[in-house]
């Protein structure tokens, strides 16, 4: 397997410096978007007001830049709290004394360019004059909104857990019956209106246990282990937020892939921890090696400790599937430097390379045997993505292994004060690991819409990376797994420029020429992260087929003008 090479110094400087540049962009942006804010919210206040919003502007950059240097963001609220009074207006809160790491978060996938996407929508229904009728929104992994359809098992399921008296109609197959009815059974007063355990439910804790298990060759799940949460999300930030605290004296670090999924970054940002980078090989289609995870590591124990591991496998927005050599590589650099693993498992039903599996990591750490077995390891599962799509119940659980029992009590303690996740969202968990069996009423249906979803994401997955890979300076690893593509583009100099001159990311500044010339609407590269010098966009590849056609076409026709006009 490849591994990264480490560069030499002076390289290792200058990428850094470059890093720091684009970093630099990127705040000077989120402070811009902040002032205009300001202004369009402002306009009827008084001069007074008008002044002490400038002087608290330059106060905000103050934080902003310190959040996203080398300080903390601790150092930030320190900042803010010790400097000078200053007027303000009849609100309790502006500005001037919010946590500062709310103002530093940012999130790529719900970011400017799909607020400008929104505001053309409304545009175009007013009657305006575009050289498109429609936004493809291709920037987030929300099948149903994309024209997935719904699993009538799943929701045949919460119509009977939500409306008992359909339980005696004979529209409903016994099977799914029988599974709403051990539900029901579980929760209090026999009605999903009631709490239930902060965990979740016994029966579906059990059910994913038992599904775990199943998966995973015969590997034994505990239920006592099995966390159900409001989609993946919640059981992240709560993990994160249980390894935020300094040792000796160093705030925590999280190591994130480069690229990575926002919400790590935001949630690092939000909780002022430290986000330590390390960088997936796209030469070799996206893959880690142990070195480079051991140059982030001890590149970061010089100003923070790192805590946790994040692996996103099949990857976000990479869409690549780790080998088992590579999953066995990152058990043993997580157990040597002693860091909590965390596996983000949600797209694991989403492999459509013929070459390639999902391992567990749970799998192979039990399969390499002692110590590795004993590696302390969360997981992360979601009704969201897979083949249900189903993005706004709310489903997922995590897998809390070999946590010391003390500690494990104090994560369970801290998740009571939510009280509990959804029971839509919990008995959304129970339709995916405990579905319809051959022989019963409802699998013929169920295998037949299964196997449709997962065939049409399979087809669009080559037929994104077949016609991206047309396009002129472009580079496109093949889509293995998960739902997203992210090619690199060259773009021209004129080009970087005319960003430059809008104070603009290259890559933001494409994306935003896609969408006010096409409709379709992207995420930037940089906002998940990438090597310094290079450019990329996530794209889904949920939009259905037909959709999806055209959306490349009129990708390529953009692209082709693009680069005639700035060429």
């Amino acid at each position: 397997m490849s591994r990264l090479l480490i560069k030499p110094a002076t390289a290792t400087v200058s990428a850094t410096l470059q890093q720091q540049q684009n970093q630099l962009r990127q705040q000077q942006l989120v402070i811009r978007r902040w002032r205009a804010f300001l202004h369009n919210n402002n306009n009827a206040n008084n001069a007074a007001a008008i002044a002490a919003k400038s002087t608290r502007q330059q106060r905000i950059q103050t934080a902003l830049l310190a959040a996203n240097s080398s300080h903390s963001p601790l150092d930030a609220r320190r900042s803010i709290a010790t400097s000078p009074k200053m007027p303000s207006n009849d609100k309790s809160l502006n500005l001037d004394n919010i946590n500062p790491n709310f103002i530093a978060m940012e999130y790529a996938v719900r970011g400017p360019l799909v607020i400008r996407a929104g505001e053309i929508e409304k545009e175009l229904e007013k009657g305006a004059k575009k050289p498109f009728d429609q936004v493809i929104r291709a920037n987030i992994g929300d099948c149903h909104a994309m024209g997935q359809q719904p699993l009538t098992f799943l929701r045949q399921l919460l119509a009977l857990t939500f409306e008992t008296r359909l339980l005696n109609s004979p529209d409903y197959p016994e099977d799914v019956k029988k599974r709403a009815c051990a539900i029901l059974e579980g929760c209090q007063g026999k009605s999903v209106g009631s709490y239930t355990d902060s965990a979740g439910l016994e029966v579906v804790r059990r059910q994913v246990a038992a599904f775990i298990e199943k998966r995973d060759g015969g590997i034994p799940s505990k239920w006592e282990d099995i966390y159900l949460t409001a989609g993946a999300s919640p059981g992240i930030k709560t993990i994160l937020s249980l390894v935020n605290s300094e040792v000796c004296g160093k705030k925590p670090g999280v190591m994130v892939p480069i690229p990575q999924y926002p919400l790590y970054s935001a949630t690092i940002s939000e909780y002022g921890m430290a986000k330590v980078d390390y960088y997936l090989e796209e030469e070799t289609g996206w893959s880690l090696g142990r070195k480079e995870l051991q140059r982030s590591f001890d590149e970061a124990q010089k100003t923070c400790n790192p805590r946790a591991l994040v692996v996103i496998n099949p990857g976000n927005p990479t869409g690549q599937v780790l080998t088992r050599e590579n999953v066995e590589e990152i058990i043993k650099f997580a157990y040597d430097n002693k860091v909590l693993l965390l596996a983000d498992e949600v797209y694991q039903d989403n492999v459509y390379d013929k070459d390639s599996k999902f391992w567990s990591f749970k799998k192979v750490a039990y399969e390499m045997g002692e110590p590795y077995r004993s590696q302390e390891l969360v997981s992360f599962s979601s009704t969201s993505k897979g083949f249900l799509g189903e993005c706004g119940i709310r489903g997922g659980y995590m897998e809390v292994l070999n946590l010391e029992p003390k500690v494990k009590a104090m994560l369970t303690k801290s998740i009571t004060a939510a009280l509990c996740s959804t029971t839509a969202g919990q008995v959304a968990v129970s339709a995916l690991v405990n579905p319809p069996q051959p022989g019963e009423p409802s699998y013929e249906l169920y295998k037949k819409e299964r196997d449709g979803v997962l065939a049409a994401l399979k087809e669009r997955a080559t037929l994104v990376h077949k016609t991206l890979s047309s396009f002129e300076g472009y580079k496109v690893n093949p889509v293995q797994g998960a739902m997203y593509v992210f090619p690199q583009i060259e773009i021209p100099p004129k080009a970087v420029e005319a960003a430059k001159a809008k104070g603009m990311a290259p890559d933001a500044f494409y994306a935003f020429e896609l969408l006010e010339t096409s409709g379709i609407c992207i995420v930037p590269g940089s906002g998940f992260g990438q090597k310094p010098g290079t450019y990329h966009f996530r794209s889904t590849i949920l939009p259905q087929t037909d959709k999806l056609k055209l959306m490349m076409e009129k990708f390529r026709v953009f692209h082709a003008e693009f680069m005639k006009k700035y060429k």
